[in-house]
């Protein structure tokens, strides 16, 4: 009994376009004025106009001569039904531009170290200027999964979409990337040509998050019957960059997303082939059409496209 109750005041629940018709009712008192403005003939805004009556229980607009009058009762509701349909209007309407300078708002971007040290001061400047109310907050990427995003406690995140990001998460590219080598200056690295036996036959510093110490790297030695002496396992680019730079330690990393880690050290390219990387934006799908959140992706994709793509001594 209570399902059919429920389904009965459904049915009863009055039609919401009839706040449309009789706001142009009221504002112009005439069928005729309303059905124009609301692009409808005069016949159906007659019938509208009964139904509202119906409705309401009150007649709304009574004849006075040629023209019609409101009555009490539409008078009382005249200034209601118009906010009400500005609100709607608004609610369904395409978002209004926002006003960044005076935009208050924080945003959580997830990244893997690097990607801070590298784009951070600059987008960091950019948002100064043009929303100086907007807050960064960055935390650490401990992993590929899509829960924050999902979960709305991250807003938005780089890296390289892989096989755990969810199906729904929005992605974009913002550069192409690869894999270096890079020692101390003075290493013995720093001087000559670097082939692939030269390179394996040093002490390695491997970045991972995951249990195995083997990687691409590796599989592209193999073939070559080489192996990488693996000293020490990290888990970012930051910390496998600072033990190079302090001994003899060969620390291999994404050229562009460690440039700014890399100042006073030697690169080289890796002396075996390696697939270049895509970084990526990602977002979750509520956040596509918010304007405020369409204006910080463009600032990050500007950022990164500022970028240069290599150190000179790596062209």
């Amino acid at each position: 009994m209570a399902g059919k109750r429920c389904y009965a005041s459904i049915m009863a629940a009055p039609d919401l376009n009839l706040l449309v018709t009789l706001d142009a009712l009221l504002a112009e008192r005439s069928v005729a004025g309303a059905a124009k403005r609301l692009r409808l003939s005069p016949s159906a805004m007659s019938r509208a106009l009964a139904r509202l009556r119906e409705t309401t229980g009150d007649p709304l607009l009574v004849r006075a001569g040629r023209g019609l009058v409101p009555t009490p009762r539409a008078i009382a509701l005249r200034e209601q039904v118009g906010q009400l349909v500005q609100q709607a209007n608004t609610v369904l309407g395409p978002a209004e531009k926002p006003d960044f300078q005076h935009l208050v708002r924080t945003f959580t971007v997830r990244t893997r170290e690097g990607f801070v040290e590298n784009f951070g001061l600059d987008l960091i400047a950019r948002l100064e200027r043009e929303a100086p109310g907007v807050r960064l907050r960055f935390v650490q990427k401990s992993d590929k999964e899509s829960a924050p995003l999902r979960d709305g406690s991250v807003d938005l995140e780089t890296g390289v979409v892989g096989g755990t990001t969810g199906p729904e998460v929005r992605t974009q590219a913002l550069f192409q990337d690869r894999f270096i080598g890079v020692v101390r200056l003075g290493h013995a690295l720093s001087q000559g040509p670097v082939t692939p036996a030269r390179y394996a036959a040093g002490r390695h510093i491997d970045v991972s998050r995951r249990d195995h110490d083997k990687g691409q790297v590796d599989e592209a030695l193999r073939p070559l019957g080489l192996e990488r002496t693996i000293t020490v396992t990290v888990g970012g680019f930051s910390t496998a960059l600072a033990l190079a730079r302090s001994s003899d330690l060969i620390a291999t990393v994404p050229e562009r997303y460690t440039g700014n880690l890399r100042t006073g050290m030697h690169g080289f390219p890796l002396p075996v082939p390696m697939p270049e990387i895509t970084i990526s934006l990602l977002w979750h799908p509520r956040l596509d059409a918010d304007p405020v959140h369409r204006w910080l992706r463009g600032c990050v994709r500007e950022v990164c496209a500022q970028q240069r793509r290599a150190s000179p001594e790596l062209e």
